[in-house]
């Protein structure tokens, strides 16, 4: 496998949580999942309790979680990239996934090339100016991923309509490509935040484990573009997923 350039001074992975509670006690790992938070400023949005969802969720199907971690908050590609080369390093051959938020959302987004990253969460991606149409933000890593973007509707600070764009360009190279509006919610994700969970532990554990999602999941993956972008996260969800 390629070796990536080591990350920016300071940057490290977090203890890891899951696999029924101990790595160190020989549990079989069979998944990890990569979470990388936001700047100073916004840190840590949703990714604290995303990430005692998953452990609760997915612990005893072998998921690990690690935070990470940098002196300066924000996590970019470069330490996405050598995150998940020490995943395969620790961990060996297990599929990985990238979840991020704010500006570690745009990490996971960017990082999604590398050969152990089977699917990608980005929750309020931190997209700036990057995604218009003489300077588009690049798709191709995305390419035969699973990937799930999570967006309010009233982010003040990072543009939906600019994630928006993005996934309208990745469905045209992936099909696996969905992305969920969350209606009168700004860039924490703070007041639907049970159901940004719910529906990322879903999401995640279908593309890690699985093979299968909530119906509301299932249908914006089949959905063409823009129905299948502009998905309702809809009040309450995660109370009977797979009903």
């Amino acid at each position: 496998m390629a070796q990536h350039a080591p990350p920016a001074r300071g940057a490290r992975l977090g203890r890891a949580a899951g696999a029924n509670g101990s790595v160190s006690e020989g549990n079989t790992v069979n998944g990890v999942v990569l979470l990388l938070p936001g700047g100073f400023r916004w840190s840590p949005g949703p990714v604290r309790p995303l990430a005692r969802a998953l452990v609760r969720a997915g612990g005893a199907d072998g998921l690990v979680t690690h935070t990470v971690l940098h002196a300066r908050g924000a996590c970019r590609e470069d330490d996405a990239r050598w995150a998940a080369d020490e995943v395969v390093r620790r961990y060996g051959d297990v599929p990985v996934c990238l979840a991020g938020y704010d500006a570690g959302g745009r990490a996971a987004l960017r990082a999604a090339g590398h050969e152990a990253v089977n699917s990608v969460l980005a929750l309020a991606p931190s997209l700036g100016e990057a995604v218009c149409a003489d300077s588009p933000e690049p798709v191709k890593q995305l390419s035969g991923r699973q990937v799930l973007i999570v967006h309010g509707t009233n982010d003040a600070h990072s543009d939906p309509e600019a994630s928006f764009r993005l996934a309208a360009q990745a469905k045209k190279a992936n099909r696996s490509t969905c992305r969920f509006e969350v209606h009168s919610d700004g860039h924490r994700l703070r007041e639907h935040q049970a159901e940004v969970v719910a529906l990322s532990v879903d999401f995640v554990l279908g593309s890690m484990f699985t093979g299968r999602f909530s119906r509301p999941v299932t249908d914006a993956l089949a959905a063409p573009p823009p129905l299948g972008l502009r998905m309702p996260l809809a009040s309450g969800f995660g109370r009977s997923l797979r009903g």
